[in-house]
């Protein structure tokens, strides 16, 4: 029985494609339109990271996940290369479930 939502779901997603090809170009040009849609992406991402980290199901936690991520971010600041923010996080998220 799990086609049949999967397939609501497909035909969903394939809706709300279509209704984004359907609108008007006089709102696609709009400033304030041509300024958010940009920006969308990132808050999106934003939000997948902060679920994804602090939470376990229903409940809010602050466990290794925390700290990597926390150790990935100062990484970032100080420009480190890619495999270096990955490799320090997943050694900062191993430590910390160490001890």
């Amino acid at each position: 029985m799990i086609w049949v939502p999967l397939l609501v779901a497909s035909a969903a997603c394939y809706l709300i494609k279509l209704s984004g090809l359907s609108l008007p170009q006089r709102l696609l040009l709009d400033p304030r339109i041509q300024r958010t849609v940009p920006l969308l992406p990132i808050a999106l991402l934003a939000a997948l990271i902060a679920v994804n980290t602090f939470s376990t199901g229903t409940h809010l936690v602050l466990d290794a996940r925390a700290a990597a991520l926390a150790v990935a971010g100062a990484a970032v600041l100080l420009r480190a290369p890619f495999l270096l923010v990955v490799g320090a996080a997943a050694a900062t998220a191993a430590l910390v479930r160490l001890i």
